[in-house]
C-alpha cells in the first residue's frame, strides 16, 4: 500500500527515477480503486461522476510515476506519448514501463534500486 500513497505524496514530481516495482504497484492499487468507484457510482446512480473525480485527481500522479519509470531507462518523458500510435502504440507503453531499468546512475539520477537494497 505504501507504494500507491508514496507516488501520491510525489503528486506532480516529474524527475528521478521509478522502479518497475513502484510503477506497478501503483498500478494495481490504482486499477482497484478505479473498479471499486466505478462499482459505488454505480450502486449511488452517479455514473460516471465518482469515478470522473478519481480518474481526474490520480492522473498527475500517474503520469509522474510513469516519466519516472521511463526516466530509469534513460529515456525521456516524452516517450509517454508512444501510448498514442494506432494499434501498437498501447502494446510500446506496456514494453516500456516492464523494462528494466539501467543499473547504473543516468542524467536523471541514481537507480532507485541501489538506493533500496
Amino acid at each position: 500500500m505504501h507504494y500507491y500513497t508514496d507516488v501520491l505524496k510525489k503528486y506532480v514530481d516529474f524527475s528521478g527515477r521509478a522502479r518497475r516495482q513502484e510503477f506497478w504497484m501503483f498500478f494495481l492499487f490504482n486499477t482497484a480503486a478505479l473498479i471499486i468507484v466505478a462499482i459505488l457510482d454505480a450502486v449511488l446512480t452517479t455514473s460516471p461522476l465518482l469515478y470522473l473525480i478519481y480518474a481526474l485527481a490520480t492522473f498527475l500522479p500517474n503520469l509522474g510515476v510513469s516519466v519516472r519509470r521511463l526516466h530509469d531507462q534513460g529515456k525521456s518523458g516524452w516517450f509517454i506519448l508512444v501510448a498514442f500510435i494506432p494499434l501498437v502504440g498501447w502494446i510500446w507503453a506496456i514494453v516500456l514501463m516492464a523494462t528494466e531499468g539501467h543499473p547504473n546512475p543516468n542524467q536523471y539520477g541514481p537507480s532507485p534500486k541501489a538506493v533500496h537494497a
